[in-house]
């Protein structure tokens, strides 16, 4: 794959992630092994991704340490991202955010054992603290760069204004948000603001929490502890409304060849060169269908069609459930 550059700071990676949330938690339709995890992981590496995104607070934990044994006797060539804000008990309940500085600290040295090395290469802040001004939040990880643990800096699901702010402390490389053919909210005014100030962009649930790839029909296709039954999308009308659209977009791909996943992820390669979907799987076959994604020409035609078919707007429902919202666009 070709490469796309993160930011103004030196960070390079390969133009699709992997998304690694799902291999430990929330979405639990198809469930793999620790080992499945790491023969996926290293399967991504094989095909030519170069960038790992993981969290401290998918599993809980579990899944940092799922992805340093994949990494073990990998790491050249590896971006390995993970984040750090997000609080939940052992047993998986949530306990809210936490961006303070010692907090800081405390985390990135505990993702770092579970992981298995000395430094992490892209590390977010996974959700704004409201409690804690992101100038100490930042400030303290700025200073995990200086001592080497750290090599970049990103924030995920951060709010145009408090991105300036971040940015006026240590330079961004990189916001995550949730980006997507159903979720083009950041088109407003954040990926805006994020190409002003030379910020790259990676985009989380590049395919809707799979709604985009056409293998969900309904709720009981999904296993029933799957986080996706309690999303607005995923429900009742809103399922049914949203259904209508995507079979317009598998009409799309199917005359243009490819599978509507791979349709999804093209649409939002050709969005910019500096847009760096991560989608994630389970399954080594589908990861394989992602990453050819990255070889599909999109054309000043097709994305029109694509609009028309799927304007801004268009997904009935909110893409969170109404306990979590408050902590987007912090």
């Amino acid at each position: 794959m070709k490469t796309r550059a993160l930011g103004s700071q030196g960070l390079k990676v390969a133009e699709l992630g992997l998304g690694c949330m799902g291999l430990s938690d929330f979405y639990f339709t198809s469930r793999v092994s620790d080992s499945q995890a790491v023969a996926l992981i290293r399967r991504a590496l094989d095909l030519g991704v170069t960038m790992i995104d993981t969290a401290d607070v998918y599993g809980p934990h579990t899944n940092e340490a799922v992805v340093g044994k994949a990494l073990a006797g990998r790491r050249a060539g590896v971006v390995l991202a993970s984040k750090f804000g997000l609080v939940r008990e052992p047993g998986g309940a949530a306990r809210g955010v936490n961006g303070r500085p010692e907090y800081v600290r405390a985390a990135c040295e505990a993702s770092l054992a579970r992981l298995g090395v000395d430094t992490i290469d892209l590390y977010y802040q996974h959700r704004v603290d409201p409690a804690t001004p992101i100038e100490e939040t930042v400030g303290a990880m700025a200073r995990l760069v200086a001592e080497g643990k750290v090599r970049f800096l990103g924030l995920s699901e951060a709010s145009a204004q408090t991105l300036r702010r971040a940015h006026a402390v240590h330079p961004i490389s990189a916001l995550q948000t949730e980006y997507s053919l159903w979720s083009r909210e950041p088109e407003d005014e954040i990926l805006p603001t994020a190409r002003e100030l030379n910020i790259g962009f990676v985009a989380y649930s590049p395919l809707g929490r799979g709604f985009l790839t056409g293998r969900f029909r309904g709720l009981e296709d999904l296993a029933s502890d799957d986080y996706r039954r309690n999303s607005p999308r995923f429900q009742g009308e809103n399922f049914a409304k949203n259904l209508d659209v995507l079979a317009q977009i598998n009409e799309l791909a199917a005359r243009k060849g490819c599978t509507p996943a791979q349709l999804a992820l093209a649409w939002l390669l050709a969005r910019g060169p500096d847009i760096v979907p991560i989608p994630g799987t389970t399954d080594a076959r589908r990861l394989a269908e992602n990453v050819a994604a990255a070889e599909i020409a999109v054309s000043e035609q097709e994305l029109r069609r694509i609009d028309e078919l799927a304007p801004r707007g268009f997904a009935a429902g909110h893409r969170y459930p109404a306990q979590t919202r408050g902590l987007l666009n912090g």
